[in-house]
C-alpha cells in the first residue's frame, strides 16, 4: 500500500529532522515512496524508493509496468536538478549484512 502523505507534510517532516536543509529537493508526485535522506558527502539528499515510485505511476497514471519503468528511468532518474537531486534507491534482495559481499 502506497503512503497517503502529502507534499507540504513531507516537507515538514524533513526540514523538521535536522539532516537536510532548504535546498534539499523533493520529487513531486512521489511522497509515498520517500525513505529518508541520505548524505552525498556533506549534501543531504532525498532518497526514494525506486520500485514505490514505479508502483505510483501504475496507480495513479495507469501506466503498466514497462512505461512506468521507461517513465522513471528518462524523466526521474535522468533529471539532473543540481546537486540536490535527489535519489532513486534500487532495494537488493540479497544484499544483507551477512552477504552483501556476495551480491
Amino acid at each position: 500500500m502506497i503512503s497517503t502523505m502529502n507534499r507540504e507534510a513531507l516537507l515538514e517532516l524533513v526540514r523538521g529532522s535536522g539532516w537536510a536543509d532548504s535546498d534539499t529537493l523533493l520529487a513531486d508526485g512521489f511522497e509515498g515512496a520517500f525513505i529518508g535522506i541520505g548524505f552525498q558527502f556533506t549534501t543531504p539528499l532525498a532518497v526514494y524508493d525506486f520500485e514505490k515510485c514505479v508502483e505510483i505511476l501504475m496507480q495513479r497514471d495507469a501506466m503498466d509496468y514497462a512505461q512506468a519503468i521507461e517513465w522513471m528511468e528518462y524523466n526521474v532518474v535522468g533529471a539532473y536538478m543540481g546537486k540536490f537531486t535527489p535519489l532513486f534507491l534500487h532495494r537488493s534482495e540479497q544484499a544483507t549484512v551477512g552477504n552483501a559481499d556476495e551480491v
